[in-house]
């Protein structure tokens, strides 16, 4: 299984935002990624002081950029943090969202870092943050957000499936990120028509049956979608239940002690490029654990 190549995390240098670094450094340290991090500063806002400031704008800027320099590569060298890997750093003047793809597409990165909250430009919460509009943008490459300490290895992965193509990708890419961690399968669906069916007078009996039935084949196909993944049985479990899936994904959380989600991003209109999903929307604002984002339109590590 090839793992990824090259990772990048991007911090405003709050504490928050020291997760997704230490991810991102945990993650290396076990797949052998080359690892990036980078700060973007703006400092366009000074512009507007400069009749205060004078000829000291330039200056104030270059020394803000050292500054922030200087505690990046101090974070970067803690031994307590690095977990042995030598980061490469980087800061841009510029606007974050833009610095960030920008790096990524650059790097051609099979993953990108990001903390679900902090100052600056990540001081939202996550759907009004950088990282939902990264994800909304669909910059064609997996997103981890890190909402979690990293304390240890991902030790269990729940997998929402819903048998598009991207489905694959996310299973694949979940296993070379985490290959020792326990996988769950989940598929949670409701069925066409299923709530009219008993305002229309259809027998309680009929309906439960045409759950059941349905729920059988997808799990026949969860099981036959698993085997093209790569996965032997031994190597998951699988999960189908019937219900709401963007529910049913934090119930799951829950009751499973999941320490990462991973669920598949795919639009197939302009409207879905535009917004998030709106399974994955719940899920990045109502999960306790991290949560990555794979797209549909970009290979899993192993199929490079």
């Amino acid at each position: 299984m090839i793992m990824p190549a090259r990772i990048i995390a991007a911090t405003d240098l709050s504490a928050p935002s020291h997760h997704a670094v230490d991810r991102g450094f945990r993650i290396a340290a076990d797949t052998g990624a080359r690892y990036s991090v980078i700060h973007a500063i703006e400092l366009s806002a000074l512009d507007e002081l400069s009749e205060f400031l004078g000829d000291g704008t330039s200056e104030l800027k270059q020394r803000l950029a050292d500054q922030a320099r200087a505690t990046l590569w101090d974070m970067l060298g803690n031994p307590a943090r690095n977990c042995g890997v030598g980061a490469e750093a980087s800061v841009f003047v510029g606007e974050a969202l833009e610095a960030i793809a920008s790096v990524a597409d650059g790097f051609d990165a099979d993953l990108l870092v990001l903390g679900a909250r902090g100052e600056s430009f990540l001081r939202h919460a996550l759907l009004g943050s950088t990282a939902s509009r990264l994800l909304r943008k669909s910059i064609r490459r997996p997103v981890l957000v890190v909402k979690q300490p990293a304390h240890d290895r991902y030790r269990r992965l729940l997998i929402s499936v819903d048998f598009s193509p991207v489905s694959a990708h996310a299973i694949r890419f979940g296993r070379a990120l985490a290959p020792e961690a326990d996988v769950v399968l989940l598929h949670a669906f409701e069925l066409p028509y299923e709530g009219k069916l008993s305002f229309a007078g259809v027998d309680d009996k009929v309906i439960q049956q045409y759950v059941r039935t349905a729920g059988d084949e997808r799990r026949r196909r969860l099981h036959a979608l698993a085997a093209s993944a790569g996965l032997a049985p031994a190597d998951y479990s699988a999960l189908v239940v019937h219900g709401i899936p963007s529910q049913q994904v934090i119930v799951q959380e829950q009751e499973r002690d999941i320490d990462l989600i991973i669920m598949g991003k795919h639009g197939k209109h302009l409207a879905e490029e535009m917004l998030l999903g709106s399974v994955t929307k719940h899920v990045l604002a109502e999960s306790q654990c991290d949560v990555l984002v794979v797209p549909g339109g970009r290979p899993a590590p192993d199929e490079y």
